[in-house]
This record gives structure tokens, sequence and C-alpha cells, in this order.
């Protein structure tokens, strides 16, 4: 139960990411809300399933980069949603790290409140 309340979290803060990221990024995301809970969905599940397993393959880059690497497996989720979501664009190497950092820094900050929020009950 703990797994699916988590997801769906996700899937909310990806929303937001995404949003945010088009504010940034220009022509990033195309569409609606539907596009937008579709992209949010697959960016999730990415997130949960996908990403464990790049970050376990690449931990000795991760632990000789100390943790910088770390950007790269993010940029390549991002990379991966623009192949499978036709509402997601990526013009170029520039705008993939922008919505990178943008998406990633978005998505901490929205999991730390809700963490810090629910320590304080």
């Amino acid at each position: 139960m703990k797994f699916i309340g988590r997801f769906i979290f996700q899937i909310f803060s990806n929303g937001v990411a995404i949003l945010v990221t088009n504010y940034a990024v220009p022509g990033f995301f195309s569409g609606g809300i539907r596009e937008l809970a579709i992209a949010a969905l697959i960016l999730a599940a990415i997130n949960a399933f996908l990403k464990p397993v790049l970050k376990l393959l690449s931990g000795p880059l991760i632990l000789l980069t100390f943790g910088l690497f770390t950007i790269v497996i993010n940029a390549a989720s991002i990379y991966i949603l623009d192949m499978v979501s036709q509402a997601i664009t990526i013009q170029g190497l520039k705008e993939l790290i922008i919505a990178t950092l943008i998406i990633s820094f978005v998505n901490f900050v929205i999991s730390s409140s809700a963490k810090l929020g629910y320590a304080r009950k």
C-alpha cells in the first residue's frame, strides 16, 4: 500500500515538474491535462522501475563522481520519456540539461516538503 501511495504522489510531483519545466523551456510540453497525466505516469514508471536498475549498474561511476552521475541517469530518464511520449519535445542537449535540472529540483523540493510535513504529525 505504501508503494502505491508513493507512486501516486510521484505522478503528481512529475506533473508539476513538467509544467514548471514548460515555463523555463518553451515548447517542452504540448498537450492538455490528459497528455500531462500520461507523461507524468510514464516518468513515474521510469523512475520506479528503470532508474533503480540504472543506478545499480552505474554504482561505481556514481561513487567515482561523488553522485554527479545521477544527473546523467536523470537525463537518460527524461530522454526516454521524450522517445515514448509525443507530448514531450526536447530540441537539443541544452534543453535536455535544463529540463533535467528543473525536474530533478522540483521533485526534490516537493518530496522534501512532503516528508517534512509528514514528520511534523
